[in-house]
């Protein structure tokens, strides 16, 4: 088939507005309604952060996002999914015990103060590692469950399997986050992870809201969870702290009120009081300035794509499923939209093929792409199709050429 001309995506635009009926989208040119007013930004002091309103996957905030960072005791999130992992495929059971190693004893920092004459319970071990930040306690597992017994081999493993999560800005030298050459991950990817044990593990993830776990009694100096959102009172129910010299106080948190859940993360601040104060008013942010909104609902036709040699010169665009998406509470009563698709699209096109995105630009707020798909089959044309077709390109093809003069009469 000849190419068309079409080699970019051609780009129908949208405008969502909001009347007393409800949403409606209507095609016309790209509109901003002077009147509206955009989301107030977070002003955050910290040196990466990324904020996500998980129920709708609205980005909020995007600040240094996928750079790769030294993520402190954040990373032993990772250790903790690949914990959860092996608990659900029975590599591991919760009331088995496991030996501790020298090697893990010999860690500093935040710990259970474990020894070589300990056998401690998984159970114990994960919320020591929740709860109190156990260096000694991500050892003691990442030892269990390494292909080859060490703590650094499991540091392998947890990259290898990060990489298949689509955590692409992190690489692990060891459990806990201990400073280390390497040692990294983006704050992206932090609240990427967060969100995979939020929704891939819901009956371990409570252990994320425990404010204390006295282990053995041995600690009473140790025993408290330095989460500062849990007492806050502000729905908020996870999930780590970190901090080193290098990495300076960051947290990975996440909080429900209502129907709503925003994952956050953020690294790069200089005293536990400052993280303190930027969780809750990231918090408070997240639910307070921005509000749901259905765009539209599956099976709405919101636009049409031109179809190549079909029965039908188009087919209509609809979102697979209902579109909701988070907006800014002060926005006016327009929001700016576009379709792209690469086109025209040749038939035949069956109902339910993904055919486009449309791009939602929100005041203040990163873009958000949805796919959008065939709204009705479309089948290949006849010969009348081919026909017209034919006919079109010639017209295309020579229509700048100048018409045949008539011959003169000669009688």
């Amino acid at each position: 088939m000849t190419k068309t001309r079409a080699q970019r995506a051609p780009r129908a635009m949208l405008a969502a507005r909001w009347t007393s009926a409800g949403l409606s989208l209507v095609s016309a040119c790209l509109l901003t309604l002077a009147t509206a007013l955009p989301a107030s930004a977070f002003d955050t002091s910290a040196r990466a952060a990324y904020v996500i309103d998980v129920t709708t996957g609205t980005v909020l905030l995007s600040k240094n996002a996928d750079e790769p960072l030294p993520p402190a005791s954040m990373s032993k999130l990772m250790t903790l999914y690949v914990a959860f992992e092996a608990l659900k495929d029975g590599r591991l059971t919760l009331d088995e015990k496991l030996p501790v190693s020298s090697h893990a004893m010999s860690y500093g920092g935040s710990t259970m103060f474990l020894d070589t004459t300990d056998k401690v319970a998984v159970e114990d071990l994960l919320r020591g590692i929740i709860v109190l930040s156990g260096n000694d306690a991500c050892a003691v597992i990442a030892e269990a469950l390494s292909p080859d017994g060490t703590e650094a081999g499991f540091a392998r493993y947890m990259t290898q399997r990060a990489q298949k999560m689509g955590l692409d800005h992190s690489t692990f030298q060891n459990s806990n986050g201990w400073p280390a050459e390497g040692h990294r991950m983006s704050v992206h990817d932090l609240a990427l992870l967060a969100t995979h044990i939020i929704r891939d593990f819901p009956e371990y993830y409570p252990l994320f809201a425990e404010t204390e776990f006295a282990f053995d009694g041995r600690a009473p100096q140790n025993v408290h969870n330095r989460n500062p959102l849990l007492g806050m009172g502000i729905g908020a129910d996870g999930l780590k702290t970190g901090h080193t010299s290098e990495a300076g106080y960051g947290l990975v948190g996440s909080a429900k009120q209502d129907d709503r859940r925003i994952v956050f993360a953020f690294t790069g601040l200089d005293s536990t009081t400052a993280r303190a104060e930027e969780s809750r008013a990231i918090v408070n942010w997240a639910f307070r300035q921005f509000a749901e909104k259905q765009i539209a609902t599956s099976g709405q036709v919101i636009t049409s794509a031109e179809v190549f040699m079909g029965a039908s010169p188009a087919v209509g665009l609809t979102p697979r499923e209902d579109l909701v998406t988070l907006l800014p509470v002060l926005v006016g009563d327009t929001l700016d939209a576009e379709v792209v698709y690469n086109g025209p699209i040749v038939a035949p096109v069956k109902a339910g093929d993904e055919l486009a995105e449309l791009i939602l630009k929100p005041e203040g707020l990163p873009e958000t792409r949805v796919p959008l798909v065939a709204a009705a089959d479309v089948a290949k044309g006849g010969f009348l199709v081919k026909l017209r077709t034919a006919s079109q390109h010639l017209m295309e093809r020579f229509g700048g050429a100048a018409e045949p003069v008539p011959a003169a009469d000669a009688s």
